[in-house]
């Protein structure tokens, strides 16, 4: 895959819907790209500090007078057009994106989601000893040193994405 948007999202409490901060990496011709990152008033708008603060640090006065996810994905989307969507675990962030759109009655487009955490599993197998993000970027020569800072882990799956799906 020469072409594609890598995502990671980070999320305010147990909702999926909850999507507090979005990291975009584009991906063109095999070349790291455009960059976004932004914050969002999630929803529902709660925090949960012993879990979610914990991870990534974000909390309510952050994301208080930030955009609604609704205003942020309009900005963003146009630039996704006709790209594949890859993230690590991308079943946690598919079922983000899509939950935020349910939240907010948006009908869905159908986004086609890449898992780099399954890709990982079959490319590097027992050459590992696990298959997280942190570990998986390493190997592939990029050091994740802010794990669960969207834009981060988002650049960190785009470098995997490179190494462990085909041209």
């Amino acid at each position: 895959m020469k072409d594609f948007a890598a995502i990671d999202f980070e999320t305010a409490n147990e909702n999926r819907s909850s999507v507090c901060a979005v990291g975009i990496i584009i991906v063109r011709d095999g070349k790291i790209g455009e960059k976004w990152y932004r914050l969002i008033r999630p929803t529902p708008n709660y925090y949960l500090e012993k879990f979610t603060q914990e991870i990534h640090g974000i909390g309510f006065e952050d994301t208080v007078n930030e955009p609604p996810f609704p205003d942020v994905w309009t900005e963003l989307a146009p630039h996704l057009a006709g790209l594949p969507l890859v993230a690590h675990n991308s079943s946690f962030d598919e079922g983000c994106l899509r939950s935020a759109y349910e939240a907010y009655a948006m009908d869905y487009p159908g986004y086609q989601f890449h898992c780099t955490y399954q890709a990982a599993r079959r490319v590097f197998g027992n050459k590992l000893p696990n298959h997280q993000l942190p570990t998986v970027a390493l190997h592939c020569g990029y050091n994740l040193t802010q794990h669960h800072h969207a834009l981060a882990d988002a650049e960190a799956c785009a470098v995997i994405a490179m190494q462990v799906f085909p041209n």
